[in-house]
């Protein structure tokens, strides 16, 4: 099963997105903002990421991995599979209920902007596509909102 987040606008360049999103470890500064910046963990909570921000403490980061708590999940882990320099980060699941690919594709737009997309290939028996399936394009989509805002 395959889903695709909205293209979102980045007002950064490319390679300063791609930069940033290839080694995980940039993230860190960010979670680490988001659990003591009160505005931030209000703009969260009005994007529809509440859940998100009791469990920030609990995601771990390498350069090439990571791990997040996913309620009634546990946890589920990736890694980065594949590089293409200002064009796309593929992930694979390591740690997960279902098998899944992911990736972030970066387009330049102009030099000082980009725009990025977020797909998903989830291996999803076809009994629980329809239970599933709505909830993996909203959080697809969550995970799309909180990138676009990240300050590159």
């Amino acid at each position: 099963m395959k889903e695709e987040s909205s293209v979102k606008q980045i007002y950064a360049p490319v390679e300063r997105v791609y930069a940033t999103l290839s080694n995980l470890e940039n993230l860190r500064p960010l979670i680490e903002r988001a659990q003591t910046d009160e505005a931030l963990r209000e703009k969260m909570r009005e994007a529809g990421h509440e859940g998100a921000i009791a469990e920030l403490d609990k995601i771990e980061l390498t350069a090439d991995s990571i791990s997040v708590p996913a309620s009634m999940l546990g946890t589920i882990s990736m890694r980065i599979i594949d590089r293409e320099e200002g064009k796309c980060i593929k992930f694979q699941t390591e740690q997960s209920p279902i098998k899944a690919n992911f990736w972030i594709q970066t387009l330049p737009v102009t030099a000082d902007t980009s725009k990025m997309r977020l797909t998903i290939d989830a291996d999803i028996p076809f009994m629980l596509r329809a239970m599933v399936g709505k909830k993996l394009k909203e959080g697809i989509e969550k995970v799309a909102d909180a990138l676009a805002m990240i300050q590159y």
